[in-house]
């Protein structure tokens, strides 16, 4: 079969500077979102290991735990 490939070379965007700053802002609410959901799925990955492999914070005696 051909290679039907066909190469674009993009040399200028014309676009108002209105409408980038919409995009812009957009952008910047859509992305809150999207944190959101990765920091819940991080977390519950870090809880999961935490779990697994026992890590965490020790909290002997006020934070004294390497006297004992």
């Amino acid at each position: 079969m051909a290679d039907n490939t066909h190469e674009v070379v993009v040399t200028d965007v014309k676009i108002r500077f209105w409408s980038m700053v919409v995009l812009m802002v957009k952008l910047a609410i859509a992305a809150i979102p999207a944190m959101i959901i990765l920091l819940v799925i991080s977390s519950a990955v870090s809880m999961l290991m935490a779990a697994i492999f026992g890590g965490g914070i020790v909290h002997w005696d006020m934070g004294r735990w390497w006297m004992r």
